[in-house]
């Protein structure tokens, strides 16, 4: 008897320990299933997955569909910053902290930042009010600011005194009450100098922005590593904070602030995550200029023990063909003599065409492309055919004349058209007399329109 109410209090005990995440979505959704991740650097790490039960609430006399999901973790489960993903694309998570506690939280799943609304956790439900106690007052400051900065005549030396005796009280505030908690990094770094002045000109804002911004945030702070908090600090220093309409010197503010973000990080693990953490970023705009810098003027000094070459070969190869780039090289046999891409000097732009007799887009838009372009003599064209064999693509050729004709035979595997992510057919490449990568319309129309236009 003495050991069957041991065993019950130990299974009372253990599932007292145990924690709910229980999540309510206003909205219903059109798919079932939701993910819970945790945050460990820059990824995020599979913990569980769910379904979605659908419901519905009586609102103002009408039916809503709503959605609710609910996750256990185990009392092992490690503090941190979690995540629920519920969609692939667009809005389609929620972040939050858990710290050994439930948690239960509603949000609208097309904003989920701007509606999550926690009724149960400690650590959220301070982190969420300090974060619009604070949005408010700094809102006031920085409309102070710009005002004068807009209009240099405005007076506002004492509001702008008040506002920031007001921001600097919210900051006091949350991290009295915040001390011994969890979210206390969050807060404590969240904190930015305010400058004791009014500042006068445009130029003196930035600068004291971009020299300033991160001045209080300490980068070795595990919590702060293993959170989104760090990363939203770069995405803001490096997209937004340094900006410019000319590419040229958006490119070398890029350069700048990069360099300013990992001198901050001092442990080589976090540094190259963060590394790559950014030339995913740049992928997003196509800047193969960043991305070159990052992987040759960065990553490539990493310590060679945490280099991944398997990971700078792949980069390396997904941009080969960029706009922007040398077109990588090749060559050919036509009419007995060998031809190779990059000693063609026969004239002022090239056009490289990767299509396939296989294709019913290419054959219907070749023979169109080939009547557009006759007369047309500051162009050279080399076709790329991807074949399985060469029978097709010898008649074929033939009502092409004029044109430089290469056989790519594996069709989807060839060597080349790996090389340039060969995955749709037709698909064209612009060249400049020196074989640079000046545009890859898609459409034959914009093709028509992009060489007009040189």
């Amino acid at each position: 008897m003495k050991k069957i109410c041991l065993f019950l209090l130990f299974c009372s005990t253990f599932s007292y320990a145990q924690f709910s995440i229980n999540g309510t979505l206003t909205k219903g959704l059109e798919s079932d299933w939701v993910i819970l991740y945790k945050i460990e650097s820059t990824q995020q790490v599979f913990v569980a997955n769910t379904t979605i039960k659908k419901d519905s609430l009586l609102t103002n006399g009408k039916k809503v569909a709503v959605g609710t999901f609910s996750f256990t973790l185990p009392p092992t489960a490690k503090s941190g910053t979690y995540r629920v993903t519920y969609r692939l694309k667009g809005a389609g998570s929620v972040d939050f902290i858990f710290n050994q506690e439930n948690i239960n939280f509603t949000f609208h799943p097309d904003y989920p930042e701007a509606t999550v609304l926690f009724s149960d956790s400690k650590e959220n439900i301070l982190y969420r009010k300090y974060l619009k106690a604070f949005s408010l007052k700094q809102q006031k400051l920085d409309s102070i600011q710009i005002a004068v900065l807009r209009n240099k005549t405005l007076v506002l030396d004492a509001e702008y005194k008040k506002a920031t005796t007001e921001v600097t009280a919210i900051q006091k505030k949350f991290l009295n009450r915040s001390k011994g908690m969890y979210v206390y990094p969050f807060v404590k770094n969240s904190i930015r100098e305010i400058p004791s002045e009014i500042i006068k000109t445009p130029q003196a804002y930035m600068t004291n922005m971009t020299t300033s911004f991160f001045d209080n945030i300490d980068f070795s702070h595990t919590t702060l590593i293993n959170s989104t908090f760090l990363t939203n600090k770069i995405i803001e220093y490096v997209f937004y904070i340094n900006y410019s309409d000319d590419q040229t010197q958006q490119n070398n503010l890029f350069k700048k602030s990069i360099d300013v973000v990992l001198s901050k990080i001092k442990d080589p693990q976090y540094k190259k995550d963060i590394i790559v953490f950014l030339i995913a970023q740049f992928e997003t705009i196509n800047s193969l200029e960043s991305i070159d810098y990052l992987l040759e003027g960065q990553y490539k000094k990493l310590p060679k023990s945490i280099q991944d070459q398997e990971f700078i070969t792949q980069k390396m190869k997904l941009f080969a063909a960029e706009i922007g780039r040398i077109a990588p090289d090749f060559s050919w046999t036509e009419n007995g003599k060998t031809l190779q891409l990059s000693t063609l000097n026969s004239a002022e732009n090239y056009l490289l065409i990767f299509w396939s007799t296989d294709c019913s887009h290419c054959l219907t838009e070749i023979p169109q492309l080939y009547t557009h372009l006759q007369g047309n003599k500051s162009l050279k064209v080399i076709a790329f055919a991807m074949e399985k064999n060469d029978a097709r693509w010898k008649k074929m050729k033939t009502d092409l004349p004029n044109w430089h004709h290469v056989l790519g035979l594996k069709k989807w595997q060839n060597e080349t058209a790996v090389t340039y992510n060969i995955n749709a057919t037709p698909n064209y490449f612009v060249l400049d007399k020196n074989k640079k990568i000046i545009g890859k319309p898609v459409l034959l129309k914009d093709l028509k329109i992009f060489l007009e236009q040189l």
